[in-house]
């Protein structure tokens, strides 16, 4: 299937999980759960994530590949870049999808630099995700930062965004799914905002909140850390159960085997197939 477009696969569901991979294992496992599931995906490599393979062609390769060969919509989504020149790479190979973030600047710094990126994202064919900048003194997914509605409405008014990333309540890197979401503000936010609303974080919130966040007005949801934890009991249980194993296929193949089954289950919660 040819390479999914960002606002046809929004446009065709519910919403969208958005899952990040740092291995080629965990890449193949969201591509087969998304199969499995019947339903389209966004496949999403982290500045971080490229800068751990030594740059962005081995991986963006890869997932290209595997876009373009699934047999359901997958888009390939650049995550959290925070430099400008990283952008215009994943452009020139072929992401259309990206999210540029500026959120350490100060807010007038992350709309003067978001504006001038997504000008450029545009003049490609490409879609862009944002969010905003540091909210008093706080990152914008700290422990009770919340976003302004009409500060939103600017931002997105005055760069042109294609896609917000608010926060409401979640927090990256959770490791126990506890977050409380801010039901009224998605809502509030999503009647405002001319732009899909993203959630980041959502590896903290449990499969009600997602369900809940989603019926609200979020329309892309971004999980990661969630996966890396299912992927490691798997590995680690694997490893406990034959300690003598040195073949790396012997111990991965269960960690993959997980993370699809995972995969498959939360795209049910997002997209409200769900039993």
């Amino acid at each position: 299937m040819p390479l999914a477009d960002m606002p046809a696969l929004l446009a065709a569901h519910r919403a969208v999980g958005a899952f990040n991979f740092i291995t080629l294992e965990v890449a193949e496992a969201i591509v087969t759960g998304a199969e499995t599931a019947g339903t389209g995906v966004i496949l999403q490599l982290s500045q971080n994530a490229i800068a751990f393979h030594g740059g962005l062609a081995p991986a963006a390769s890869a997932a290209l590949r595997l876009a373009e060969t699934a047999r359901v919509g997958v888009v390939v989504h650049l995550d959290h870049a925070t430099d400008e020149p990283l952008v215009d790479e994943a452009l020139a190979v072929g992401i259309r999808s990206v999210m540029f973030d500026a959120a350490h600047l100060t807010d007038a710094e992350n709309l003067a630099r978001t504006a001038a990126v997504a000008e450029r994202v545009h003049a490609a064919g490409g879609w862009i995700e944002a969010e905003l900048g540091e909210i008093g003194g706080k990152g914008a997914h700290a422990p009770g930062v919340r976003t302004d509605v009409a500060e939103a409405v600017r931002f997105v008014s005055e760069t042109r965004v294609d896609a917000l990333a608010v926060a409401v309540g979640s927090e990256h890197a959770m490791r126990e799914r506890s977050a409380t979401l801010d039901g009224e503000l998605i809502a509030r936010l999503a009647a405002e905002l001319p732009v899909p609303l993203v959630l980041h974080g959502s590896s903290g919130v449990a499969d009600a909140g997602i369900d809940a966040a989603v019926r609200a007005g979020m329309r892309k949801i971004n999980i990661g850390t969630h996966l890396n934890q299912v992927l490691t009991s798997a590995v680690r249980a694997e490893l406990e159960r034959d300690p003598d194993a040195i073949d790396p296929r012997r111990w991965l193949a269960p960690g993959r085997a997980a993370v699809a089954a995972e995969v498959e289950r939360l795209l049910g919660v997002v997209t409200g197939r769900a039993a």
